[in-house]
């Protein structure tokens, strides 16, 4: 398999992909340790998630690079994710126990009653390229601490991260057949799905997730998946205009907008509309695309490269096709490597696939509207539930608009952002079952009723 740098188009690495024969070995050793590691102390499992935090600070520098070099994405932003996933190694941390402890939930005199939780066994994780440490470690991390082991598989555009990762847990004192990668591509992850695991979990695109489902009900183990968005934003006309323009854009760009909770779609009350597009627009014209490496840039390539260029000008041409007009970019940027122009398209309406499909890319609508509630029926106009933010100095009227968007995630005056105490899901076409928070914990263990006669 040959890994290319996106900012350039150029190999960076070739690796060898696993085979059916190799993944079956990594399972037999994953369910030998992992009964051995289920018995574990506790507290030996913390003291290695805190050594994991540790290396990760002394590597940093180098860690960062890799990330950008393999999916593109922009340095600062690369040490931004680095920074913050080692807040969500601490969470877990600090709250994994609880998720754990037995409860006792009746007791007489001769009988007592108890819910035990015990790990699942051994899980396969096939994960995301946009933000690996996130996505790879709301998996990764809950679940080696509540007792299960783990096959997993990281993206095959951010495989040298992946390989990091597992190489500093085993430093940390992860024990080796406990944490196995699997490398390779979408044959290799379907290969994965095909192991009598105990869980599955999977970050990508809803056709296959569907997939993944499928092969997990045909064991009927758990599973989880946290697919795509189309995630709306409503600026009410009571906003601060400037700085709602800003947070949005933001919002929309940042990662070149290729993330899970990236604001798609922008909806703006008519009072409002015509200055909040210029100080939008104001605000795109500041981002710096260039080489990710440099720390002025702000805006990197596309990742998957050559088939996402093709597919953000699939959405930019069929919405100038039926009357969008682009106020900004709108189309590659002349250079080498897998770079777009961030784009801006106003006159844009729900016939258009950039207001419909999941974009994935630094292209968005602004899309005019005369009230709360053409927003509101609007914003909910989707397949899909991740987050929806709605912009304004009411928090009643926030709390309304917000309590009647089917979403996992409700943001009011912010957007695209994560908290490790919040959980994470969606609804609909953007996923099934939840990460991060206590749930998130919870999600790799499963009760056993105790019934304790006292004789």
């Amino acid at each position: 398999m040959k890994i290319v740098n996106p900012a350039t188009g150029e190999p960076l690495r070739s690796i060898d992909e696993d085979t059916q024969s190799s993944i079956a070995q990594k399972l037999e050793r994953a369910r030998r340790a992992q009964r051995e590691w289920r018995n574990s102390d506790l507290s030996m499992r913390k003291a290695a998630l805190r050594a994991f935090s540790k290396l990760i600070e002394a590597e940093q520098a180098e860690l960062a690079q890799t990330l950008t070099l393999e999916v593109g994405k922009p340095i600062t932003q690369s040490h931004n994710e680095l920074n913050s996933f080692r807040k969500r190694i601490e969470f877990f941390a600090d709250h994994f126990e609880v998720a754990l402890a037995p409860e006792v939930v009746a007791r007489a005199a001769d009988l007592e009653e108890v819910i035990a939780h015990e790990p699942l066994g051994v899980v396969g994780n096939i994960s995301a390229w946009n933000y690996p440490y996130f996505v790879g470690g709301n998996v990764i991390l809950p679940a080696l601490l509540t007792g299960n082991a783990v096959l997993y598989k990281p993206s095959e555009l951010a495989t040298l991260t992946g390989l990091e990762v597992v190489r500093l847990l085993h430093c940390a004192g992860i024990p080796q057949d406990c944490l196995a990668v699997v490398v390779g591509g979408a044959a290799v992850g379907k290969l994965l799905c095909e192991q009598p695991l105990n869980g599955l979990f999977f970050t990508g695109s809803v056709p296959t997730g569907r997939a993944v489902a499928r092969a997990a009900a045909e064991r009927l183990i758990p599973v989880g998946l946290e697919l795509g968005g189309k995630d709306p934003a409503y600026a009410a006309q009571d906003v601060d205009v400037p700085r709602a323009a800003a947070a949005l854009a933001d919002g929309a760009f940042y990662n070149t907008g290729q993330s899970c909770c990236a604001v798609e779609r922008v909806y703006v009350h008519q009072s409002i509309y015509d200055r909040f597009v210029e100080a939008f627009v104001a605000e795109v014209q500041k981002l710096r695309l260039g080489d990710p490496l440099d720390s002025a840039t702000t805006l990197g390539p596309l990742a998957r490269g050559e088939a996402q260029l093709a597919h953000l000008e699939q959405q930019v041409g069929d919405a100038r096709a039926k009357g969008a007009r682009v106020l900004a970019g709108g189309k590659r940027a002349a250079r080498p490597g897998f770079f777009f122009e961030p784009t801006v398209l106003v006159d844009v309406d729900h016939s258009m696939q950039v207001m419909r499909d999941e974009t994935f890319g630094p292209v968005i609508g602004l899309m005019s509207v005369a009230s709360d509630e053409a927003a509101l029926e609007l914003m909910n106009d989707t397949d899909y539930g991740l987050t929806a933010a709605v912009y304004t100095s009411d928090a009643a009227r926030a709390q309304r608009l917000l309590a009647e968007l089917d979403v996992g995630s409700a943001y009011w005056n912010c957007c695209d952002r994560v908290s490790p105490a919040l959980p994470w899901s969606g609804r609909r076409n953007s996923g099934l079952g939840t990460t991060l928070s206590t749930y998130g914990i919870e999600a790799f263990t499963q009760p056993k009723a105790w019934h304790k006669r006292l004789v």
